[in-house]
């Protein structure tokens, strides 16, 4: 009996545990780590200390309590002040190591700012803005500066910009001698520089292409602060909540901090207005076509001397600017020039040399033409067929909706021997009938292959413009087909009117109206005190106003030379709603703003990154959402 029990009770357990085996058998999951490392690495030790005095090594090392990365130490370890060498940045294991290659300097805090370089090995959690200091004297420097970087034509913030103190105040200093101390702007444009020792200094922003820590290329985007600056400190006070969790406060207490200052500097990054003159390689595009190209605008259009052929007479091409005369167009309008596969010609022309001063280079071009592919197929053309006519092309700027600020013009597609106005017919519909208009055409200063046709033009008329046949002329005979090209202006009703009231402004300035793209489409200056934009069309638009201080209607770049700041820019904060047929009135008080909080978010290119809550990871059920997801059991 005993026996039988006993065996039925081992058969039950042997049964109970066989079917806990099946089934953790199909519940197999991965196993987990539990919650999610939320913490940036801690500071554990480090050689030399921090803050450590006499210090007389050139290998740093900081020990963590991870494993620890590196993110592009090259770019975002910011050691100061300056070194020449590029000193070897490295992390290894749960060690930061850095090794200077520079004569260290006697008497001198130094600063390795790593700004957000330094990150944990498995959930790259970042130790954000961690710098370490040392000196090689009996004192550590404690001073600091901050502020922030915009662009002075736009206000963007200018990320990745090096902020640069000279204790030399001589003008000099920023082109000759390496910075005394620096530092680099975050990704807001916001810099601190730290450990600075008492005294005075210049500060500048410099986009150091050269690596060099000096402004010593015109094209190098820079910034000064026209005024020297004292770093100093004062005790202040400032308000610290204490959290029991994310959303219940604790307390709030009034505790005292050291505030160092100046600690709202507001610079402006600008690119001096620099080109530096030299000439494109030669293009022939068309055999009656060659094209001489240069960076920046021409003065004067230099004339070729031929050298392997000899046109009928100096009148052998028309010359036709472009690309605000950085293009020069040669027409040539001599057959037997045309005619020739390679055009060689000496042509003397300026140049910038070394010094970035003008001066006359003559050099022999070689204007070739590139034979095309289908050459090859109107030379296998049958001798009976005739010759499609080939028209002078002619087109206008005509569109069935225009707004009465569109410009209206004509333009041919090579040059034209002689223009009337007469050839041309403008007609006005009235009612049904339409009825002859008056007009101007005068040739566009840009453009010798364009001409405008002014008039006053008003809301909703509707024009149309003809030209016959065979009465322009072009310099190689091609003549013009017939040409009708109808347009007609908005009604009122489909215009909305914008008037801004300016506040704080009193000296010549003029306000650009903006679209969603930060770009220009309307401009007027400041009259009375305010701005009117008539015709809109129905948008959202944004407002931009310049200081014109010498009153040329642009916007003007610095000149550090001269101490020449840019000229000054500002933004309204809000957005502008034009609706059709409504006027709009708005004010505008441009001084109440911060400069660096003026400009809308919406247009802004460079926005605050917004930090991503790291998701809390289930470690008790995640192995059952594994399981879950296999189809097959396991053993």
């Amino acid at each position: 009996m005993n026996n039988q029990y006993t065996r039925g009770s081992l058969i039950l357990i042997n049964s109970v545990l066989l079917l806990i085996l099946i089934y953790s058998c199909a519940s197999i999951g991965s196993p987990n780590g539990g919650p999610y490392d939320e913490e940036p690495p801690k500071y554990v030790s480090s050689t030399p200390a921090p803050n450590q005095t006499n210090f007389k090594g050139k290998k740093i090392e900081i020990l963590f309590d991870e494993l620890v990365q590196l993110e592009k130490p090259a770019e975002n370890v910011i050691i100061t002040p300056p070194q020449r060498q590029m000193p070897v940045i490295r992390a290894t294991g749960k060690k930061v190591s850095v090794e200077l290659k520079d004569t260290m300097l006697e008497n001198t805090t130094y600063t390795l700012d790593f700004t957000n370089s330094i990150v944990d090995n498995n959930e790259k959690n970042v130790l954000e803005n961690y710098t370490f200091a040392f000196s090689t004297g009996d004192v550590i420097d404690t001073l600091e500066i901050a502020g922030i970087l915009l662009n002075a034509e736009n206000l963007e913030p200018m990320p990745g910009i090096t902020i640069g103190l000279h204790s030399n105040l001589e003008d000099s200093a920023f082109v000759k001698e390496v910075f005394t101390r620096t530092s680099r702007t975050n990704e807001r444009g916001r810099f601190t520089i730290r450990n600075i020792a008492p005294g005075t200094y210049r500060l500048y922003a410099l986009n150091d292409m050269s690596r060099d820590y000096k402004f010593d290329n015109p094209t190098e985007d820079i910034a000064f602060e026209e005024m020297p600056i004292t770093p100093t400190f004062e005790f202040a006070e400032r308000m610290d909540t204490v959290w029991v969790d994310s959303v219940t406060i604790d307390s709030i207490n009034l505790v005292g901090y050291t505030r160092f200052l100046p600690d709202d500097v507001t610079l402006f990054l600008f690119k001096e207005k620099f080109e530096r003159q030299y000439m494109m390689r030669p293009e022939r595009a068309e055999n009656h076509l060659f094209a001489l190209k240069f960076n920046a605008p021409l003065d004067t259009v230099p004339l070729p001397v031929p050298l392997n052929f000899e046109p009928a007479d100096s009148s052998w091409f028309v010359i036709q600017t472009a690309d605000e005369r950085r293009t020069a167009n040669f027409w040539i309008t001599d057959s037997t020039v045309w005619a020739l596969d390679t055009l060689q010609m000496e042509l003397t022309y300026s140049i910038s040399d070394s010094l970035n001063m003008l001066v006359p280079k003559t050099d022999t071009i070689m204007a070739t033409m590139r034979r095309r592919a289908n050459d090859n197929r109107r030379s296998r053309k049958k001798d009976d067929e005739p010759e499609p006519i080939q028209f002078l092309g002619i087109n206008a700027s005509t569109s069935s909706s225009m707004n009465l600020h569109d410009t209206l013009f004509v333009s041919f597609n090579e040059p034209i021997k002689e223009l009337l106005p007469e050839l041309f017919v403008l007609e006005q519909k009235v009612d049904t009938l339409w009825e002859p208009a008056t007009f101007e055409m005068r040739p566009d200063s840009t453009n010798s292959l364009r001409f405008l046709i002014k008039r006053k033009w008003n809301y909703g008329e509707e024009y149309r413009l003809l030209v016959d046949s065979a009465t322009i002329f072009s310099v190689y005979d091609r003549w013009n087909d017939t040409f009708s090209g109808a347009f007609k202006f908005k009604t009122r009703e489909e215009y909305g009117h914008l008037y801004i009231n300016i506040h704080g402004v009193d000296t010549t300035a003029f306000v650009e109206l903006l679209d969603k793209s930060d770009q220009p489409v309307r401009k007027a200056k400041v009259t009375n005190g305010g701005v009117l934009f008539m015709d809109l069309a129905p948008n959202t638009y944004y407002a931009r106003l310049v200081i014109d201080a010498n009153g040329n209607g642009l916007w003007d770049t610095g000149k550090y030379a001269d101490k020449l700041q840019p000229e000054k820019v500002y933004y309204c904060p809000k957005a502008m709603e034009i609706i059709v047929n409504w006027e709009t009135e708005e004010d505008w008080f441009v001084l109440d703003t911060p400069i660096e909080q003026q400009k809308p978010l919406d247009i802004t290119k460079n926005k605050p990154k917004e930090k991503q809550e790291r998701q809390q990871r289930d470690h008790r059920n995640e192995g059952k959402r594994q399981s879950s997801s296999r189809s097959t059991l396991s053993f």
